[in-house]
């Protein structure tokens, strides 16, 4: 019963939006722009639903309530969410023309060599440049080369890393692994004072973590879902990886020397499946999906289905966080503050923890082995939103937080303004000095108060505003007292100002609507 109810509630809200996209193709444009692809494995029965009544029909189908309820039954709670914009990031589309905007400034960034000790890593052009990201609720956007095919390389690192943790925990790991940055060049012969290799992010840890991964485990479905359908090693790839491997000989054989390797390991066979998982192929579309699982707390954000433990997460970004960028980590924590990871094939993936993923991808490299454009991309992005892990949510108004909807802060503020004069709060009310117009205007035409009441001293509020020369709240208290004078005291409760009222613009407006229904 409860279930029935709940679930024509939340139709009803939907139902709402009908009008809006009564043609089919309107639909997925209604979807893109909250976010969701027609290709969301959440969307299947939906999807499939609208593709079957276009093949039924002839011309374009005009979706009446029925269609329109029997296409989002299955999934009337994820398109609620979607259509009343309650996703981690409310307006999506303004959110996406501002990723749009930096990707093209990254895109004026032309230093850089692409890497060419790995001859399949040579053949790529300087010009590809692509990024993709996915939230925690699915939303998906991409610009540029994200369709095209690249190896993992050492961004595989954090995957292998998390699922070595999830599958055996993590003081098993770091039996055989450290924990803390090297200080020195990624694929270097070294070991920290316990011989053991310093991370799993750099070379010699990730060749012991692959030790550690059960071959049989990887190809479980739910890690399949993690490399998202399009993580394939292509012999080639592999056969050059393996071909061009002398340094990483070497440090195997350095680690089977030092016995790094737990008893009974192959060290050739670890070898052997290091390479492999550094030429798994992905896109920056399949790789924000990797990323977003991980800012998600290991559950994949388009299938719902949990594919890592909450601490091989957390260890993952700690990791990622202070030893993931080479030897610019302690730079790119200082400027970016987020869990990154990059390879030599120009890719970064890069976590905003409870928020997104994204993957960039851009094959000249820096002296230090980072994608040039997906550096300055990084940086760029915490310039421009409250993501780095150290911004003040609540005082850094220099920043844009995309996770609020427009006017949120200026309505609390509001309400806090409201608050503190009825407890005579004086100091609240002075650092609320820019919200007063808006309040009287809540006051007045929302709520309809007298505005004739006079304080201790017989002053009104006309009074004390003329006082203190708030010119703003004088014009409107004047026109609401002629106005309040004129009409009937029935009547003064029921609407005084119509949504019609030209003292107000439809931007107003709204904020005032939003403001009442947060009070």
């Amino acid at each position: 019963m409860l279930w029935c109810i709940t679930h024509d509630a939340l139709l009803c809200h939907v139902l709402a939006c009908w009008r809006a996209f009564r043609d089919s193709f309107c639909f997925p444009q209604a979807l893109r722009s909250t976010g969701l692809m027609t290709t969301d494995p959440r969307l299947r029965d939906c999807m499939k639903q609208l593709h079957q009544s276009v093949h039924e029909s002839i011309g374009t189908v005009m979706m009446d309530q029925e269609l329109f309820r029997k296409c989002v039954g299955s999934n009337i709670v994820l398109l609620t969410q979607a259509f009343r914009k309650k996703f981690i990031i409310p307006d999506f589309e303004t959110f996406a023309s501002s990723i749009n905007q930096l990707y093209y400034n990254a895109q004026l960034q032309d230093g850089g060599q692409v890497a060419d000790y790995i001859p399949q890593l040579a053949k790529f052009s300087p010009d590809s440049w692509g990024v993709s990201l996915c939230t925690a609720d699915g939303q998906r956007y991409s610009v540029g080369d994200t369709t095209v095919p690249f190896c993992l390389q050492s961004c595989v690192k954090p995957l292998e890393y998390a699922i070595a943790v999830h599958e055996a925990g993590s003081e098993a790991v770091h039996r055989y692994v450290g924990k803390e940055p090297s200080g020195l060049k990624f694929n270097k012969l070294s070991l920290n004072e316990d011989d053991k290799p310093h991370n799993p992010m750099v070379n010699a840890g990730a060749i012991v973590t692959s030790s550690l991964v059960k071959v049989k485990h990887l190809l479980e479905s739910k890690y399949m879902s993690l490399f998202h359908a399009s993580g394939f090693v292509f012999f080639d790839r592999f056969q050059s990886e393996r071909e061009t491997g002398d340094r990483n000989y070497a440090i195997g054989y350095y680690l089977k020397e030092k016995k790094c390797f737990p008893e009974g390991v192959d060290m050739m066979a670890a070898l052997d499946f290091y390479f492999q998982l550094c030429s798994i192929e992905v896109t920056c579309e399949s790789g924000s999906v990797m990323a977003a699982t991980l800012a998600n707390g290991g559950i994949c954000p388009i299938t719902g289905e949990r594919v890592l433990s909450s601490e091989a997460v957390r260890n993952t970004l700690s990791l990622m966080h202070s030893c993931g960028m080479y030897d610019f980590s302690g730079q790119f924590a200082f400027h970016v503050g987020l869990p990154a990871k990059s390879g030599v094939s120009g890719a970064v993936l890069l976590v905003v923890p409870n928020i997104m993923g994204l993957m960039c991808w851009s094959p000249p490299l820096d002296r230090l082995g980072n994608s040039v454009r997906g550096i300055h991309f990084c940086q760029e992005l915490v310039s421009l939103f409250n993501f780095h892990n150290y911004d003040n949510l609540r005082h850094f108004a220099k920043k844009l937080d995309p996770r609020r909807q427009a006017g949120d802060d200026r309505n609390k503020s509001v309400v806090d303004l409201m608050f503190a004069a009825y407890s005579g709060d004086v100091t609240a009310l002075r650092s609320k000095e820019g919200q007063m117009d808006i309040a009287v205007q809540f006051l007045t035409q929302t709520c309809k108060v007298n505005p004739l009441v006079t304080d201790r001293w017989g002053n009104t509020p006309l009074d004390d505003a003329i006082e203190f020369s708030r010119d703003g709240v004088v014009k409107l208290l004047q026109e609401y007292q002629t106005i309040y004078a004129h009409t009937d005291p029935p009547v003064r409760l029921q609407g005084v100002f119509s949504h019609q009222d030209p003292v107000l613009d439809s931007d107003e407006h709204g904020k005032l609507e939003a403001l009442e229904g947060l009070v």
